[in-house]
Order: structure tokens, then sequence, then C-alpha cells
């Protein structure tokens, strides 16, 4: 049995995709990249307000399922400059205390709406 988790925090599919599906306790989230979910404008006026905003809108998919960072047990970052990558790294860490979720970074040679960084995860209540 699945779930759409569906919020209006967070930037609406730009295709034929949910914001995230949940299956039995375990959340699949799609992608989310630095839309502003209320203006839909994308946040990349830096690598730091770009990530920052990737996160919050994880943040909001997260919240809506009733979860945290805190049951993210696994995470991907799709980037599409491996220089970019300590930056990423930094904000990303801010959501986390202790105990990461596995992870991978993988450079693209291009993004939806030709952005920076793309970030799904996969979390477990």
């Amino acid at each position: 049995m699945k779930k759409i988790v569906e919020t209006k925090n967070a930037p609406a599919p730009i295709g034929p995709y949910s914001q995230a599906v949940l299956s039995g306790n375990t959340l699949y989230t799609s992608g989310q990249i630095a839309m502003d979910p209320i203006t839909g404008r994308l946040i990349m006026e830096s690598i730091d307000a770009e990530t920052k905003q990737v996160m919050e809108n994880m943040k909001a998919v997260l919240t809506e399922a009733g979860m945290t960072f805190e049951h993210v047990i696994k995470a991907s970052i799709f980037i599409s400059d491996m220089d970019n990558f300590a930056s990423i790294n930094a904000v990303y860490n801010q959501y986390f205390s202790s105990d990461y979720p596995a992870r991978e970074t993988v450079e693209v040679a291009r993004l939806p709406k030709d952005v920076n960084v793309e970030i799904s995860m996969i979390a477990v209540k």
C-alpha cells in the first residue's frame, strides 16, 4: 500500500511524479531543487542559498509525512560541479546532528531547470 505525500510548503512537481510516496513506514522522496514554493522562483544567488532552499523544501516534505531529518536513512545528492561539494556539504550538515544517513554525491552533466544541486532522500519512521 502506498500513500502520496504532498505539501504546498514545497514546490509542486513539474512532471508526472509525486513529492514523496509513503510505503508502510518508509518515505521515498523525489528530488528537490531550490525552487521557492510560494513564488516559484529559483533561489540561485549562491550555492549556499541554493542548497539551503533545497533542504528547506525537503524539510517541508518530511514534515508533511510526520518525519524529520532524524528519520532519514539515505540521501542522494546530484551536483553539476564537484567543486561545489564542500559548500553543499556544509549546508547539508546543518540539518543533521548525528547518526548521519548513508549518502552518495554524484556529479552530473545537467539537472532540471539547470540548477546546481538536487537532493532526494529515503526516511523510515
